[in-house]
């Protein structure tokens, strides 16, 4: 009985043991070869893995991205790595999103900046970034930043542990894609015409 008792346990350690290196192992998936080259590519040289499109970076009056993914820079594809570079107006949000396969590591090059997360109990963790400062958004979690300076703009420099991390925009995901104004006003207690209005200040502009 003993025994019996102690194999199911070295059993269950065994299954949650390999459970646990999963959930580490969690992420863009290893490749066997030092890169990847697009079928595409007939030579592979230094320039293939250098990106020169921030060279020409604009300064702009609304808030903008300019991602440096695997769409972008095919070289990234199987690294597990991407970039992001996050420009911020007077007064401009980046609006709450998430990044469903990646973390996020932020480093503000300049400017401040009001950044937060909201974990999975709905507890808000915020903080004002100062220019050097650099501030981690785990995983999948809803996070947003915000450059609340009304005569400085914001520059910051986004890392992600993903070729490829996603980004759903929460307002754009909830009130852009047809989900009906009924479970909206429900869902959010109110009615179908402040969702209407919502709606339509999020609509493209033609």
């Amino acid at each position: 009985m003993a025994s019996k008792t102690f194999t199911m346990k070295f059993f269950s350690l065994l299954i949650s043991s390999f459970a646990i290196i999963q959930m580490a192992r969690a992420g863009d998936p290893d490749i066997l070869s030092d890169f990847i080259v697009p079928a595409n590519v007939t030579t592979v040289d230094a320039s293939f893995f250098t990106f020169t499109s921030m060279r020409f970076l604009a300064p702009t009056t609304t808030f903008k991205v300019s991602k440096i993914s695997l769409a972008e820079f095919p070289a990234l594809n199987g690294q597990s790595v991407s970039y992001a570079v996050l420009q911020f107006p007077t007064g401009t949000p980046n609006p709450p999103h998430i990044h469903p396969r990646a973390s996020e590591l932020l480093f503000l090059i300049q400017g401040t900046l009001l950044v937060g997360f909201v974990d999975t109990t709905n507890k808000l963790f915020t903080q004002t970034l100062q220019t050097g400062d650099i501030f981690v958004f785990p995983k999948g979690l809803v996070h947003f930043q915000y450059n609340a300076d009304p005569q400085e703009p914001a520059l910051a420099i986004s890392a992600f542990g993903s070729a490829n991390a996603g980004t759903v925009s929460i307002p754009n995901a909830l009130f852009t894609i047809g989900i009906d104004n009924n479970v909206l006003a429900k869902s959010f207690k109110t009615d179908v015409a402040t969702i209407q209005a919502l709606k339509a200040g999020l609509a493209p502009k033609p």
